[in-house]
């Protein structure tokens, strides 16, 4: 999804350069910022994802509270 991202702000910022009328040129300048903003925050999450340990391997052990059981006799 994220490639499709980064081809749709290219490709805004190509008709924006092409555009001759100011209200078409400010739409697609609009549109490729905001795929850029967009583009970014979708690559950012693919490494964070990839770089994320799995949560089942977390060891929360440590956080329990020790038992003070009564010593049996």
């Amino acid at each position: 999804m994220r490639w499709l991202w980064l081809f749709a702000t290219l490709l805004s910022w190509m008709l924006c350069v092409t555009r001759h009328g100011p209200g078409a040129m400010a739409f697609w300048l609009f549109a490729g910022l905001a795929g850029a903003i967009i583009t970014a925050l979708a690559f950012a999450q693919a490494r964070i994802e990839a770089n994320a340990r799995p949560e089942t391997l977390i060891d929360l052990s440590h956080l329990r509270k020790p038992r003070d059981n009564p010593p049996q006799t």
